[in-house]
């Protein structure tokens, strides 16, 4: 049986994004509207990222989960459609949010935070369904090769900058053994000429980062601590990814 999980590591970064947005809502200080406006547009901006998720899904997944097996294409569909609601109901609310005067501020902020962890609660209930419905019947009535020509033709479709910064948002929510399993299988020079190990780890944390270069053989007297504060990554400087 296959073992590609097409949905698994980007699911975890989708997890570690949603719910770290509904904290940074549920918390900021109304007094400070530019911060609350600020999160306002990290949702619309959340809301183009997973519709932009299901059109990848729609083109390079689902054609394939469609053909095997349609009953879970159809679960999925449904699930799509549902979730459409959910992402237009937090639309309204991030683009009026703006519009609201401070005494309406908290009231307008928590309508918002409201309106996420509606979709997030439906969006998690529907990556469970991909995980457990979708995937294991593509693992069972494909072959491996024919998951791997999955994952090769996303890949093939991204721009070098877009997979890099799809990669910004995933490895942090990643184990530290598959981060550099996924850190390995790149090219040494990421876009631009710079390391592949510093754009692609430019959301670590200073400690992610470290276990990173560790992983990879790569000496941390190679590496340089950014100086952007307390948690931000450090860089690397030369050397080449382990083999």
């Amino acid at each position: 049986m296959p073992t590609i999980d097409l949905y698994r590591n980007v699911h975890l970064g989708q997890r570690r994004r949603l719910l770290g947005l509904a904290v940074e809502l549920g918390r900021a200080d109304a007094a400070r509207p530019g911060r609350v406006a600020a999160l306002a547009g990290e949702c619309l901006a959340m809301t183009r990222e997973l519709r932009e998720h299901a059109d990848h899904e729609d083109a390079f997944i689902h054609p394939l989960l469609r053909e095997r097996a349609p009953e879970a294409a159809d679960a999925l569909e449904a699930e799509h459609l549902r979730l459409d609601a959910s992402l237009a109901a937090l639309d309204r609310r991030a683009r009026s949010l703006p519009q609201a005067g401070d005494p309406a501020l908290p009231e307008a902020q928590h309508a918002l935070y409201l309106a996420l962890n509606e979709l997030i609660s439906a969006y998690l209930a529907h990556l469970h369904a991909e995980e457990t419905v979708a995937m294991p019947a593509l693992r069972d009535r494909c072959e491996e090769s024919e998951l791997a020509g999955v994952l090769r033709d996303f890949h093939a479709s991204r721009a070098p900058e877009a997979a890099v910064a799809d990669l910004r948002q995933m490895l942090p929510a990643l184990p530290p053994a598959v981060r550099a399993d996924i850190v390995r299988g790149l090219p040494a020079e990421g876009p631009g000429g710079g390391s592949m190990p510093a754009a692609v780890g430019a959301g670590l944390t200073r400690e992610q980062y470290a276990r990173l270069l560790e992983d990879l053989g790569i000496p941390e007297s190679h590496a340089v601590r950014a100086a952007a504060g307390p948690g931000a990554p450090v860089h690397q400087n030369s050397g080449a990814l382990g083999r």
